[in-house]
């Protein structure tokens, strides 16, 4: 399960795996996610927000995670990875082979910090 929220005026979509992913996960995002880009065309940063790494509830949200990913990383301008899980923690270093957006890794504690990279590169609506 994910809890998740946009920062509207922001144009920055936080996400918080709470439990193992799931297909329906990545749809509500989805739903969150798809009237800003109509309106905006790309989302300004993604703040995944994660003590550690819950892992795929089956293999459908394993598939529905790579779709996600798949379908909208050319809109997110900046990725920070929020967490003291290992798996997430090399996320920035696998990631530049797979998506285009500025991915980075910031400890569990420095949510703050990581907000504050996403807002520095703010675009105006």
């Amino acid at each position: 399960m994910i809890n998740a929220e946009l920062l509207r005026n922001e144009g920055i979509l936080v996400v918080r795996p709470v439990d193992k992913l799931e297909s329906a996960d990545f749809e509500r995002l989805r739903l969150l996610a798809d009237p800003y880009l109509e309106e905006h065309g790309e989302l300004n940063g993604l703040m995944i927000e994660a003590e550690s790494f819950p892992g795929w509830e089956d293999f459908a949200g394993l598939l529905s995670h790579i779709r996600f990913v798949r379908n909208y990383q050319r809109k997110i301008e900046r990725v920070a990875a929020v967490t003291d899980s290992g798996f997430l923690a090399i996320l920035p270093k696998v990631a530049d082979y797979f998506v285009s957006a500025d991915v980075r890794h910031f400890d569990y504690e420095e949510r703050g910090k990581a907000l504050n990279w996403l807002r520095t590169g703010l675009k105006t609506p």
